[in-house]
C-alpha cells in the first residue's frame, strides 16, 4: 500500500489545483495500482506541527511520508512516482 499525503489548507488556489492532479492521476492509473495508493489529506490549519513544519511551502504532497513536491505538482511526475512506488 502507498500512502499518498496532501497537505494544504482551506481556500488555497494552489491546495486546489494540487487535489485535482492527485485525483486526476490516480483515477488514471491502472485498477491494481490505483487500488494499493491510500490518500490522505491533512491541513496546516488543524495541527501545529505540519503549520510550523510546512506553512510556506503548501501545498505539499507527500508519498509514504517522503517529499515528492511542494507548490506546483506534476501530473506526469506524480503518476511516475506512484509506479515506482507500487513496484518497490
Amino acid at each position: 500500500m502507498t500512502t499518498l499525503t496532501v497537505i494544504g489548507k482551506p481556500e488555497c488556489h494552489l491546495c486546489d489545483v494540487a487535489e485535482e492532479i492527485v485525483e486526476a492521476v490516480v483515477a488514471d492509473l491502472p485498477d491494481d495500482v490505483a487500488d494499493s495508493v491510500a490518500v490522505e489529506r491533512l491541513s496546516i490549519l488543524e495541527d501545529a506541527a505540519l503549520y510550523e513544519r510546512w506553512w510556506e511551502k503548501i501545498p505539499v504532497v507527500l508519498i509514504d511520508g517522503s517529499l515528492h513536491a511542494h507548490w506546483r505538482v506534476s501530473a506526469d511526475r506524480l503518476r511516475e512516482a506512484l509506479l515506482v512506488a507500487e513496484r518497490a
